[in-house]
C-alpha cells in the first residue's frame, strides 16, 4: 500500500507496491512542477494518473520532485493529491532528496542530479547537511540537458557550430529563426524542456570534437561551481541520478576523476533506489 511518485519536468514516475513480496506497478505520465504551473494545470495534465489512482488502496504515499520550493508548493502537490489518496501518510519533497534517499541511503556522500535541470547537496544519514544553491535554468542548471541544449542552440545562432555540424543541425530541426527561438526560450510553458530536447541530438554526436568539449565543459562547471565547494569532496563518494548523467557517463566519470574525486552509484533515475529505500524502512 505503498505509492511513491518522482518527477521532474518531463515526466512523472509513478510507482504501487501493495506488500513486500508483490509486484509493483508503473506509470508514466507528464512532468510536474509547480513552481511553473498552477494546481488546475498539473490536474489537467495527470488525468491518465488519476484514473490509474482510483481503486488503489494507499496507506503511504513518498512524492519527490521537482519546484518543490518551499511550504507553498508542496501544499500546492498535497492540495492535487488529497482527493486519491485519502488519509494516506503523506510525504512531499524536492527532487534533490530523492536523490539522496536513493544513491546515500543513509551513509554520507553527495547527491547530485543532471537531467533537465541540475543540482547537489551533501548528505548524511538521510538528511540534506549542506547545499550549494542551484539558480535554475536562466542563472544556472550546469550540466543539464537544459544547459547543454541552450549551449548548442547559443553556437547554432552565433554562428560558433563547424560547418559539418551546422549541416546536421539544419537537417534534424530546419533552418530555426532567432524569432523562433526567442518565442521557446521567452513565451514559451516550459524553456528549460524545449532546450534540454537538443541533448538526444548531442548525445548522437558526442563523438565529434566539438560536442565533446561543449558537454566536457558543461559538466566542468557544474563541478566547480557546486561540487568543489563542498568542504567533505574529497571524503565521500559523488553520486549521479538523471538522464543527462546517465547517458554521458562515460564523460561524466573523467570529468569528476580530473579533480581527483571519486564517483560513487550513477543512475538514470532514482525510482529503483527509493523502491529500495522505502520498502526497507515500511517493511523491515
Amino acid at each position: 500500500m505503498l505509492l511513491i511518485i518522482e518527477s521532474g519536468s518531463t515526466k512523472t514516475e509513478w510507482r504501487f507496491i501493495k506488500d513486500a513480496s508483490a509486484e509493483y506497478e508503473t506509470l508514466i505520465s507528464p512532468g510536474i512542477n509547480p513552481y511553473y504551473q498552477s494546481t488546475e494545470e498539473i490536474n489537467l495534465a495527470q488525468t491518465k494518473a488519476q484514473t490509474w489512482l482510483q481503486g488503489k488502496e494507499i496507506s503511504h504515499v513518498y512524492y519527490y520532485g521537482t519546484g518543490i520550493t518551499g511550504e507553498e508548493k508542496k501544499a500546492q502537490i498535497s492540495d492535487f493529491l488529497a482527493p486519491y489518496v485519502g488519509n494516506a501518510f503523506v510525504s512531499i519533497e524536492n527532487d534533490l532528496i530523492a536523490a539522496a534517499h536513493a544513491l546515500c541511503g543513509n551513509e554520507r556522500g553527495i547527491a547530485c542530479i543532471l537531467g533537465t535541470g541540475s543540482n547537489s547537496g551533501y548528505f548524511e544519514g538521510g538528511v540534506l547537511v549542506e547545499q550549494v544553491p542551484p539558480l535554475g535554468f536562466w542563472l544556472g542548471d550546469e550540466g543539464s540537458g537544459g544547459h547543454v541544449g541552450k549551449r548548442l542552440v547559443l553556437a547554432y545562432l552565433h554562428h560558433e557550430l563547424p560547418t559539418d555540424l551546422r549541416d546536421l543541425f539544419i537537417k534534424r530541426f530546419g533552418a530555426i529563426s532567432r524569432l523562433d527561438i526567442l518565442a521557446k526560450a521567452y513565451q514559451g510553458e516550459f524553456p528549460n524542456r524545449w532546450f534540454a530536447s537538443f541533448s538526444k541530438f548531442l548525445f548522437d554526436h558526442r563523438r565529434h570534437p566539438y560536442i565533446y568539449q561543449l558537454i566536457v565543459e558543461s559538466f566542468t562547471e557544474f563541478m566547480e561551481k557546486y561540487v568543489l565547494k563542498y568542504s567533505q569532496k574529497t571524503e565521500v563518494p559523488i553520486h549521479f541520478t538523471g538522464s543527462v548523467a546517465f547517458y554521458y557517463s562515460d564523460i561524466l566519470k573523467r570529468v569528476v576523476s580530473s579533480f581527483n574525486l571519486r564517483v560513487g552509484h550513477i543512475s538514470e533515475g532514482p525510482m529503483a533506489g527509493l523502491t529500495l529505500y522505502h520498502k526497507a524502512n515500511l517493511w523491515p
